[in-house]
């Protein structure tokens, strides 16, 4: 599109109460966006689904509006995609509510690999924490890319764990680019936007509002294929993820945690009503057959082979367990054993010089390049 054009778009596009179908219509009608925005009130009334509050506010927008928005995207370094961009993400084509133009900052690239959406409480657990860091790089080491709310809590674990290992994150935004939100990730949203790629619909500069969030949360899950829920109180925001990726038609994985524990109450609840239960990276990984299996390859790769002397029980353990350290509770829950029976077995093993415990109740196998006691 040409310059005049593309500022058009981006003003009807930001315009309230514009939405996909409708601003389809309006191009429909008219030979380019500058047409529709010049369009008088009463033609505009004429056009289906045209409400008199939308043609209002078409009437109301300028060109200048998204002059405005591209020119502050620009001294911001970003670019904006428009749906015919070779770079738009093709799963957000497919969504009920598409967006109709994203403002982006960063590697555009990501966006054409497959995704994993890695969602979760910002109030979480110890054991939270660490099975989000552990998903998100079994994902990296996958090649998948890790997609997030760049919220406090979760979002942040899986972005940080995804940038450790070198791969592709794409932080969603529910706030326009140059505003940092929340405060504290600064130093992240700078490390996303330099490593990995910040995504929004909101015009640069526009600050979150009350509705922001849950129509960011159905882009987080637009652009995975599988939507992994973390830990999510009862009513949690995340659940709204939840619900955008069940309209969308994507899977929908939760982690099994405590039924004691209120902030993975929302999860067992899921669990419950159908969502798959995520406990080893195969669960995963499945549903991504052109990306390497990587996890399993590199644990056996790197982990010494466990001795002969293991009852079947300690070797079944043991199995679960791989060179990222897991947390006491994720082994109980794919061992199907209570806690008290997991820890008398990681005793044993411990001894034997065949797992190592680490502060907070995690365990990792002995690698390579240490002996047996």
């Amino acid at each position: 599109m040409a310059v005049d054009a593309r500022a058009a778009y981006v003003a009807l596009a930001l315009t309230p109460g514009i939405g996909a179908v409708r601003l389809a219509r309006l191009l429909q009608m008219f030979d380019t966006p500058d047409g529709a925005l010049a369009a008088p009130f009463a033609f505009l009334c004429t056009i289906p689904g045209m409400s008199r509050a939308a043609a209002t506010a078409v009437c109301s927008a300028s060109i200048e509006t998204g002059q405005r928005s591209l020119h502050q995207l620009e001294e911001l370094g970003g670019i904006c995609l428009f749906p015919d961009d070779p770079n738009f993400p093709p799963l957000l084509k497919e969504i009920p509510d598409p967006p109709t133009l994203l403002f982006a900052l960063g590697n555009l690239d990501v966006l054409q690999r497959p995704a994993v959406a890695i969602v979760g409480s910002r109030e979480h657990s110890d054991y939270g924490a660490e099975v989000a860091r552990t998903i998100a790089q079994v994902a990296t080491r996958a090649d998948l890319v890790v997609v997030s709310g760049m919220a406090r809590g979760l979002d942040a674990v899986a972005h940080r764990a995804a940038l450790e290992c070198e791969g592709g994150t794409i932080g969603v935004l529910g706030n326009g680019l140059g505003v940092v939100y929340p405060a504290a990730n600064r130093l992240l949203y700078e490390r996303v936007a330099e490593k990995g790629l910040l995504l929004t619909e909101f015009p640069p500069g526009e600050r979150p509002q009350v509705g922001s969030f849950p129509r960011r949360n159905r882009l987080i899950s637009g652009l995975g294929r599988v939507t992994v829920v973390v830990e999510a109180a009862a009513g949690s925001g995340t659940l709204i993820t939840v619900e955008a990726a069940l309209a969308q038609g994507r899977e929908v994985m939760a982690v099994p945690g405590a039924i004691t524990s209120p902030v993975s109450e929302g999860t067992n609840r899921l669990i419950r009503d159908g969502a798959a239960p995520y406990l080893e990276p195969d669960d995963l990984l499945r549903h991504f057959p052109e990306c390497p299996a990587t996890s399993a390859t590199a644990d056996e790769q790197t982990c010494l082979p466990l001795p002969d002397t293991l009852s079947d029980e300690a070797a079944a353990v043991a199995g679960l367990i791989g060179v990222e350290a897991v947390h006491l509770d994720l082994i109980a829950a794919q061992a199907e054993r209570p806690i008290a029976a997991m820890l008398a077995v990681l005793s044993g093993l411990e001894i034997q010089g065949v797992v190592e415990q680490l502060p907070g109740w995690r365990f990792r196998r002995v690698g390579r390049g240490k002996s047996w006691h």
